[in-house]
């Protein structure tokens, strides 16, 4: 029977489990004496070991046997853990990872956990003591021969917490074939891969074996709750139960786990559609005639309702990125000698999935430069009259038809002086600048191979970290501000859109081209030649409300041939703090568009963030509002 279907399965629910005991340990760190987080630790790590069992993944049950033996000594005790026990705990969190990793893509030969698992035992009997030992890895149940072959009817009926029905069942019938012929298996196996599945089948077997022994055979499958041998019922009691106790009928779940490339395919579909839907309203505005204008618009109607369902579906919580973090942030700190509290905030927002996991990179380099060059060590900070402890945090809150993210740290900041004197030096700013504004210095920091780091360690140094960080951001559609004061501390902003697949442009015209200008950025639009303009360092300007907006004139920036327009409009852009003002020949309106990657041509203004096709099937170029400001 081929468990390998449900591996990618297997992966999803063991790196939640797994993300989980971090968590748990990093909570158990922080308070050594408290019996809480141990409990939580050993049930992630059995459902681990159940799920390894069923898949047939020997090295990870193993890892996942050893480690739980350990940390049921230690719920038992009344001990508080030892630092050199949560090592150990997290060294074997981090094996079994690995293992699970390995094993899922077929590499389990690779596995290499002998010293783990001797520390793991280890460990277990010195907790045990004189004469304790811990208890023997799981093995096959043994099949029992009786005097004659009788066809028993099994009826089975798994646990309703129990993850991966489908190939606990399968294990099941496994399990069973060890005695006899399996046949007349209801549903068919075919179904056990539905999502309806609720754990509930039934087979005959022709096996010389008693019932009894046919139900050790069966419950070594794991998870098995009800079973019917030959007319005899067994019951598993549920943990905690007392015995006899009515069980309530689970509710069904309005959850399934849906495959990635199924959501990245409807996104696919939808942005064609929306494609098709602009293309007919062109067409139905042509015509004028009543009966397609109905059409057209119901159309409209109902493909903008399956849009936005769609795009919900593919929204994710941040925390499934950021729960990796406070792990990072740890090991950093210790390896460094650093005393670091990390907070997250906000970790229910929402973003495009598609997002979200190009998050990861740039979110990494900015807390590995928080841990490394922000916080001081505890006798530099006592010494500054703060506390020893530093304080990073990662936060998510929602603004407008944006998210922001900010990694905020309250270290030592960062020396404008000493960055000004490097930039000068190679030439990066002005020889004769006196200061850098927040703009300029993150445009320092953001250059390839700039770093202020006196040598290259294997946290930083090699000056990749803010340069990866804008190179990401800037390429999902976002921005990076920088907030820093020496001696209290730096913060990143980082303003991301919702999504990135279908967002509402403005449609502006220069030339004979058309570009879009995602509207999440658009502030205001005005009159260009209504506004008295001035120069600011150089650039023209306006004065709109108090506030200077430098101005970009997009037909001069683009090479555009030709005389603009009497009267332009100016399309006002806003992010964080910055405002800057484009220029263009005119404004054509406002549509949705699907936002399509392209690999712009060698030489091309990075000023460009993707394309689409408009209504008319003729393509269309997209602004990156980052790099226009």
């Amino acid at each position: 029977m081929d468990l390998s279907q449900y591996a990618e399965l297997f992966l999803a629910e063991s790196r939640e489990h797994l993300s989980a005991c971090n968590q748990l340990l990093l909570e158990w760190e922080r308070a050594p004496a408290s019996p809480v987080p141990v409990g939580g630790l050993f049930r992630a790590v059995h459902t681990v070991k159940g799920m390894a069992a069923t898949m047939g993944y020997a090295r990870v049950t193993d890892v996942a046997h050893r480690t739980e033996n350990l940390l049921d000594l230690l719920r038992r005790g009344s001990q508080p853990a030892t630092d050199d026990l949560l090592q150990l705990l997290f060294r074997a969190r981090d094996s079994l990872e690995q293992a699970v990793e390995l094993s899922v893509v077929g590499r389990e030969d690779e596995i290499d956990a002998a010293e783990i698992l001797a520390d793991l035992d280890g460990a277990a009997a010195a907790l045990a003591g004189p004469g304790g030992r811990p208890a023997p890895a799981p093995g096959p149940a043994p099949a029992v021969e009786a005097p004659a072959v009788a066809g028993r009817l099994v009826q089975v009926t798994l646990r309703s917490e129990a993850p991966l029905k489908g190939g606990r069942a399968l294990l099941v019938l496994k399990k069973a074939q060890a005695l006899g012929p399996v046949r007349n298996v209801t549903p068919s196996e075919t179904a056990f891969e539905s999502d309806d599945f609720d754990g509930r089948f039934s087979f005959r077997i022709e096996t010389t074996a008693q019932a009894a022994d046919v139900e050790r055979v069966v419950r070594a499958a794991g998870d098995v709750e009800h079973l019917t041998v030959g007319g005899e019922e067994r019951r598993a009691p549920s943990p905690g139960a007392a015995p006899g106790a009515a069980q309530a009928p689970d509710a069904k779940s309005r959850h399934i786990r849906v495959d990635l490339r199924r959501l990245d395919g409807l996104m696919d579909l939808i942005g064609e559609l929306v494609t098709a839907r602009g293309r007919l309203n062109e067409l139905a505005a042509q015509r004028r005639d009543p009966a397609v204008d109905d059409v057209a618009i119901q159309i409209s109607r109902l493909s903008t309702e399956l849009q936005a369902e769609i795009i919900q579906a593919r929204m994710t919580p941040v925390w499934q990125v950021f729960d990796r973090f406070p792990r990072l942030v740890r090991d950093l700190a210790r390896e460094l000698g650093k005393q670091v509290a990390f907070r997250v905030e906000g970790k229910e927002i929402e973003l495009d999935r598609a997002i979200l996991d190009e998050l990861g990179d740039p979110l990494l380099h900015l807390l590995r430069n928080a841990v490394d060059h922000g916080i001081e060590a505890p006798a530099e900070r006592r010494s500054r009259g703060k506390k020893p402890e530093g304080e990073i945090v990662l936060a998510a809150v929602r603004e407008r038809a944006s998210v922001v993210i900010s990694v905020s740290d309250d270290g030592r900041g960062i020396a404008r002086a000493k960055i000004l004197e490097r930039a000068k030096r190679d030439g990066v700013v002005d020889p004769h600048a006196e200061a850098l504004s927040d703009d300029q210095l993150l445009r320092v920091l953001a250059r390839p191979g700039f770093s202020t780091a006196e040598s290259v360690t294997s946290v930083s140094g090699r000056g990749v970290g803010i340069d990866v960080a804008m190179t990401r951001i800037r390429a999902l559609g976002g921005s990076i501000d920088i907030r820093s004061q020496e001696g209290k501390g730096t913060t990143f902003v980082l303003r991301l859109p919702v999504t990135l697949a279908i967002v509402r442009a403005l449609i502006a015209g220069v030339g004979a081209e058309r570009y879009a200008l995602p509207l999440t950025y658009v502030s205001e639009t005005v009159e260009f030649g209504v506004q008295a303009t001035t120069t600011v360092e150089g650039r023209e300007a306006i004065v709109l409300r108090d506030r200077v907006v430098p101005l970009v004139h997009l037909r001069r920036l683009l090479g555009v041939t030709g005389d603009a327009p009497s009267r332009c409009p100016i399309i006002v852009l806003e992010m964080g703090d910055r405002r800057s003002g484009i220029v263009v020949d005119g404004m054509l309106g406002q549509q949705e568009i699907v936002v399509k990657g392209f690999d712009a041509p060698q030489g091309t203004l990075p000023v460009f963030s993707g394309a689409t096709i408009m209504g008319d099937g003729i393509p269309a170029l997209i602004l990156d509002a980052g790099g226009l400001l």
